[in-house]
C-alpha cells in the first residue's frame, strides 16, 4: 500500500521521493499546438532568417523622431509604471514565501505580575519577573513550503512577463499612432492641393460664364465640388488632432500642441520582404505567451501546497527564558527554565474539505492550461492575419499608386483642354476632379497600411521585448535636422501624388 493510500493523499511514496521529498506534481512546460510553417512561407517576401525584434521600429523605420518617441513614451508611460509596481509586489510576495520556510514562529516575551494570595488569615504579595524566547519550526516534510516557493517564483516570472506584453503593447501603438499622423498629415496635404485645383477650376468657369461658354449650373456645380473638397479639410484635421491626443497619452503627458516636436514627415518606407523564422520559435517566446506558461507553472505548484494538508504537520517548539520573583533575581542561577519538543497537528476529520481544495486546484490548473493552449493559437492567428495583411497591402499600393497615377494624368490633359478654351464638357472635368482626390486619398491611406501592417507583424511575435531598455539607461536620439516645411502651391501649380506621398518635404 502507498503512503498516499494510507493517509489519504494523492502521491505515491515513490512519487514523493522521486519529487525531492515534495507531494504534488512536479511541472513540465505542457505541449501547445502551433503552425509548423507560415501559411504564406512560400511567398519570396516571407524569409525564413530567425527574427530579432527587440529594435524592429528602429530597422525597419529608420526614423529619429519615432526612435525618441518610443524612448520616451518606454520612459514616461503610465501602463509601464503600474507594470513595473506589479512586479514589486510579486518580488515582495515571494519574498514573504519564502520566510515561512524558516521558523515560523519566533518572538520575544517579557512580562510582569504583582500576584495576591490569600489564606490562613493573611495575605501574601509578590512579584514575578518573566523573560522568554520561543521559536516553532514546522518541517517542511511534505514540500509545502518548499512549493509555495515554486509558486512565487512563477508568478514572479509572470509578473515580469506582464511587463514585457505591456512594453509590446506600447512601442506597437506608438508606433502605429506615430504612422496615422504621418497619413494624415499627407491626406490633409493632398487635400488642399486638390482644393486649389478646384479654386482653379470654379474661377476658370466663372470666367466662362461671363463670356458666355458657361452657364449658373456649371459655376454652381464647380463650387459644389469645391467646397464638397473643402469640407474634408476639418475632416481630416480633427483625425490628425485625435492621432496627436492620443500619442501625447501614450507618452505619459496630457494632450497638447505636439507640431513643433513632430514636425512634417513622410509616411514611413518599408521593405518589401521580412524575416519571421519558424512559428514555434517567434510565437511562443511572446511575454504573454510566456505569462501564461506561468501562470500555469504557479497554479501546478499549489496542488502540492494543497496535497500537503492531508499529512501531519511535523512542528518543533522551543522555549527558554528566565523567571524570579525579584528583578534582580532574574539573571541568577536557578532562574532560567527551557522546553524543546515536537508537536504534530493532522486534520483527520476534514478530508472532505482537503480533497474539495485539491480538486479546485486542480480544475484551476485545467483551466489555466487551455488559456495557456488558447494564448497559444490566438497568437498563431494574430501573426497568420498580419502576414497577410502585410502582403495584401503591398499589392493594394501597388494597384491604389497606378489608379491615382492615373486620376492625375487625366486631370492633367483636362485642364489642358480647360486652358485652351477648348469646348469641353463640365460634368465630366468635376468627376475627373473629384475622382483625383479619392485616388490619391485612398494612396496615402494604402501606404499608410502597409506600415500599419508590419507593426502588426511585430507586435504579433512580440516584438521589442526583451526590452533594449531594461539594461542601458535611455538615450533619446537627437534630430539635427528640423523638417522642411511644405512650400504651399500655387493657384496654377500642382506636385505630382507620388512626391506627396514619398517625400512631403
Amino acid at each position: 500500500m502507498s503512503l498516499a493510500v494510507g493517509l489519504g493523499g494523492c502521491t505515491s511514496a515513490s512519487q514523493w521521493v522521486e519529487n525531492g521529498f515534495k507531494v504534488g506534481p512536479n511541472y513540465c512546460t505542457p505541449h501547445a499546438e502551433v503552425g509548423q510553417d507560415w501559411i504564406d512561407a512560400d511567398d519570396e517576401r516571407v524569409l525564413s532568417n530567425p527574427v530579432d525584434a527587440t529594435t524592429w521600429w528602429s530597422d525597419s523605420f529608420q526614423d529619429p523622431i519615432l526612435n525618441q518617441l518610443i524612448a520616451e513614451a518606454y520612459n514616461q508611460n503610465l501602463t509601464v509604471r503600474q507594470a513595473g509596481a506589479r512586479i514589486t509586489q510579486a518580488r515582495a510576495l515571494r519574498q514573504i514565501t519564502v520566510g515561512e520556510f524558516f521558523p515560523q514562529q519566533q518572538a520575544v516575551s517579557a512580562d510582569y505580575s504583582h500576584n495576591l494570595t490569600t489564606g490562613s488569615g493573611f495575605d501574601r504579595h509578590f512579584s514575578t519577573w518573566r523573560g522568554s524566547f520561543n521559536l516553532a519550526w514546522e518541517i517542511d516534510f511534505w514540500g509545502r513550503y518548499r512549493r509555495a516557493i515554486e509558486s512565487a517564483d512563477a508568478d514572479l516570472d509572470a509578473s515580469i512577463y506582464d511587463y514585457g506584453d505591456v512594453v509590446v503593447t506600447l512601442i506597437a501603438d506608438v508606433a502605429s499612432t506615430y504612422v496615422d499622423i504621418r497619413t494624415q498629415q499627407a491626406r490633409l496635404e493632398l487635400v488642399k492641393l486638390n482644393v486649389e485645383n478646384q479654386r482653379r477650376t470654379y474661377e476658370l468657369t466663372e470666367i466662362r460664364m461671363r463670356d458666355g461658354d458657361a452657364d449658373d449650373v456649371d459655376v454652381q456645380q464647380a463650387k459644389s465640388s469645391l467646397v464638397q473638397t473643402e469640407a474634408l479639410v476639418p475632416q481630416v484635421e480633427t483625425q490628425l488632432r485625435q492621432s496627436q491626443n492620443q500619442l501625447c497619452v501614450l507618452l505619459g503627458m496630457p494632450p497638447e500642441y505636439i507640431e513643433d516636436l513632430l514636425g512634417k514627415g513622410k509616411i514611413p518606407e518599408v521593405a518589401p520582404e521580412i524575416a519571421l523564422g519558424i512559428p514555434a520559435a517567434s510565437l511562443l517566446q511572446r511575454p504573454d505567451v510566456r505569462r501564461a506558461e506561468r501562470l500555469l507553472a504557479s497554479q501546478s505548484a499549489l496542488i502540492g501546497v494543497a496535497e500537503s494538508e492531508f499529512y501531519p504537520h511535523i512542528t518543533i517548539s522551543g522555549t527558554v527564558g528566565r523567571s524570579a520573583n525579584q528583578f534582580k533575581d532574574l539573571f541568577r542561577a536557578g532562574s532560567g527554565f527551557g522546553s524543546v519538543g515536537p508537536n504534530i497537528n493532522w486534520n483527520i476529520l476534514n478530508y472532505g474539505r482537503l480533497l474539495g481544495r485539491v480538486e479546485f486546484e486542480d480544475a484551476r490548473f485545467q483551466e489555466l492550461l487551455y488559456a495557456y493552449r488558447q494564448t497559444v493559437l490566438n497568437a498563431n492567428l494574430e501573426a497568420e492575419n498580419s502576414i497577410y495583411q502585410f502582403l495584401k497591402s503591398q499589392e493594394q499600393l501597388r494597384l491604389q499608386l497606378e489608379a491615382a497615377e492615373a486620376a492625375d494624368r487625366t486631370n492633367e490633359l483636362i485642364n489642358l483642354q480647360f486652358d485652351l478654351g477648348e469646348p469641353i464638357d463640365f460634368n465630366r472635368v468635376f468627376s475627373v476632379q473629384n475622382t483625383k482626390t479619392q485616388q490619391e486619398v485612398s494612396a496615402a491611406i494604402a501606404k499608410g497600411q502597409v506600415a500599419q501592417s508590419l507593426i502588426s507583424i511585430y507586435r504579433s511575435l512580440g516584438g521589442g521585448w526583451p526590452s533594449p531598455y531594461l539594461s542601458t539607461p535611455i538615450a533619446l536620439p537627437e534630430v539635427t535636422e528640423e523638417p522642411e516645411p511644405v512650400a504651399p502651391a500655387l493657384p496654377n501649380e500642382e506636385l505630382p501624388v507620388d512626391q506627396v506621398l514619398e517625400n512631403p518635404n
